[in-house]
């Protein structure tokens, strides 16, 4: 079950909305509409699944922080419906309202929001004490989160004697103090300087896989977004434009717009291996006789061949010249003839993590599993055309580039017992 959906919502400011809603229906631009009133958020439809980190990315304008405001009933929709579990934020009473807020529901804001005359120890337990929790409950609970967001000690300062960025964890810690399923943070980090900004965001990774909170993040910079984000909604003049994985974005941005916003994003710090990887053209189990494997690298033209183990785990490779000498020496398998191959890497390998690899190896880099299973290999010159999309880069079809290990996919036989190498052109 989703943490939150969201189905089909309109914010329009203005006496006249319903009437707005009808036109943006019927097909109406939010210019036309502007007489009747300022279309906010346009017809926004998603879902947050429970433990996930959603971003909701868009320039200033886009409806972004609108769109948030509605998500914890600051605001209520003009139209459409907002679930928490079985709620409607839309419909809800006040005092229904009044419960989520406290219970279920917490937000981090742009500019802290922090009690001036409080510590930092009582703006941190200030959830509980709304809630009715008794002084000595609160004010433990408060310094545990206080622990978890680095400022232990901390807690007998005033809010006038911190930094923005001890200032921000305060403001976290006050809703992680708050104990709810779903964290909202509108803007959280923007207003703190690029290396504190980049520590908060480490942290906020670091507790939603701890704690596994649901976070709802909301932002206009890109490379925030992508760094964050399980997933993303791009926003534009209202409308969500487009919702997928920061490399789905990156591979296949729905439109001119969203493909422009991306343009300047540092693909070497989004871009994994799990992304770029390709099933393996020829795997030879190290079980497999000479003959076989020399039939293998002859009908995939390949002049050497990853190898692997009964449970799939990457063991190296074999070149055929010494898998010609083995079937003249009459050995059974591959075992004795299997030397280090390319370094491995992992599925989730950032981009910058394969230059090294792979300027090591004329070989494509083995991509495993956490139980080191070979599950892809990346050509280097797919590492070269995600490095550079929009320009001219190698292409692995034309015949004239030099990647003699690349070749058109063939059939391994269903008791190879596990799949290996090449990477050629699919």
């Amino acid at each position: 079950m989703s943490a939150l959906r969201v189905e089909n919502i309109y914010k329009v400011f203005g006496r006249r909305g319903p009437e707005a809603v009808r036109r943006l229906d019927q097909g109406a631009s939010r210019e036309d509409v502007a007489p009747l009133g300022t279309a906010a958020v346009i017809d926004a439809s998603f879902d947050v699944q429970p433990g996930e980190i959603f971003v909701v990315m868009g320039l200033s304008g886009s409806g972004k922080s609108t769109l948030i405001r509605m998500l914890n009933g600051l605001l209520r929709p003009t139209a459409g419906h907002i679930y928490l579990g079985e709620d409607d934020l839309a419909t809800v009473g006040p005092a229904a309202l009044r419960d989520i807020r406290q219970q279920r529901v917490s937000m981090v804001f742009q500019h802290f929001a922090l009690l001036p005359h409080r510590s930092v120890l009582d703006n941190a337990a200030y959830p509980l004490q709304v809630q009715g929790v008794g002084r000595t409950e609160r004010r433990a609970k408060a310094e545990e989160s206080l622990q978890m967001v680095g400022l232990e000690g901390w807690g007998d300062k005033l809010p006038s004697e911190l930094s923005g960025g001890m200032r921000q964890r305060v403001g976290l810690a006050r809703a992680l103090t708050a104990d709810t399923d779903i964290l909202l943070m509108d803007e959280a980090f923007s207003a703190l300087d690029p290396l504190i900004r980049r520590d908060m965001q480490e942290q906020l990774i670091d507790l939603q896989q701890r704690l596994g909170k649901t976070v709802i993040f909301i932002t206009h910079d890109l490379n925030e977004a992508m760094h964050l984000g399980d997933r993303i909604a791009v926003m534009r003049a209202g409308r969500i434009v487009q919702i997928g994985s920061a490399e789905e974005i990156l591979a296949d941005p729905a439109d001119d717009y969203v493909a422009r916003f991306i343009a300047d994003v540092d693909r070497t710090r989004v871009l994994q291996a799990s992304s770029l990887m390709r099933p393996p053209t020829v795997m030879l189990p190290v079980s497999s006789g000479p003959r076989r494997a020399l039939h293998e690298l002859s009908e995939a033209q390949m002049p050497a061949s990853f190898v692997v183990d009964r449970e799939r785990r990457f063991l190296g490779l074999v070149h055929d010249s010494d898998v010609l000498e083995a079937q003249r020496t009459g050995a059974s398998d591959l075992s004795g003839i299997v030397k280090p191959g390319p370094l491995p890497v992992s599925t989730d390998a950032n981009l910058s993590e394969l230059f090294a690899p792979a300027a090591e190896s004329q070989l494509p880099l083995p991509v495993v599993d956490e139980r080191h299973r070979l599950v892809g290999v990346i050509p280097r010159v797919s590492i070269l055309k995600a490095m550079a999309p929009n320009e001219s880069a190698p292409d692995a079809t034309d015949p004239t580039v030099n990647l003699p290990w690349e070749a058109e996919p063939t059939d391994v036989g269903p008791d190879d017992g596990a799949t290996l190498v090449s990477g050629g052109p699919r």
